[in-house]
């Protein structure tokens, strides 16, 4: 399975990537491809809602000529947003990709179908509320991505930062990170 983990915390070795070790670790010890592409060191602009991608067909088509991860997305079969949550949402890089996703789905205009159709999507999120109290908004967003999207959802761990990237290092952390490896390769 091709994994591409995008990894949007804007610290590149803050607690989100220290999360992703364990993660990635047992992905590639169960035989997966995996992708861990950096948001914060990418320029990565937001949507103009242009629609110019509705125009395009069989390819991303985004008039905007920027770091996005288009082919990473697409060589995927499995999508997982590795993302802090602020203010019960994503990293601001991870919003911008997220919002970019009318390229992937043609829906709007001339040309039609779906780019990324069957791919699943999984979450890895670092927090500083309680768990559900934190993640279920951002949660909820993803959901209803992957229904509109015709993609499937399959997922979420996180981890509450308690005491910084300690948190992230504990064995309750670490094995839980590996058991939803496991989880999402199925």
């Amino acid at each position: 399975m091709n994994v591409l983990i995008l990894m949007g915390s804007p610290r590149l070795h803050g607690n989100t990537a220290e999360l992703c070790k364990p993660f990635m670790e047992e992905l590639k010890e169960n035989g997966a491809e995996v992708r861990y592409v950096t948001l914060a060191d990418k320029n990565i602009k937001p949507c103009k809602g242009c629609y110019a991608c509705q125009e395009v067909s069989g390819e991303y088509g985004c008039c905007q000529k920027d770091d996005m991860p288009a082919d990473d997305i697409l060589w995927a079969d499995l999508i997982v947003l590795a993302t802090p949550i602020y203010a019960w949402y994503c990293a601001a890089s991870m919003k911008n990709v997220l919002d970019r996703h009318y390229g992937f789905n043609k829906f709007y205009g001339s040309a039609e179908g779906s780019l990324w159709a069957g791919k699943k999507v999984a979450i890895l999120a670092t927090h500083g509320y309680d768990g559900a109290y934190a993640t279920d908004p951002f949660e909820m967003g993803i959901q209803r991505l992957c229904k509109h999207s015709n993609l499937e959802y399959v997922g979420l761990y996180s981890v509450q930062d308690e005491d910084n990237l300690a948190s992230f290092q504990t064995e309750e952390a670490v094995a839980g990170a590996k058991v939803f490896a496991r989880k999402v390769l199925v």
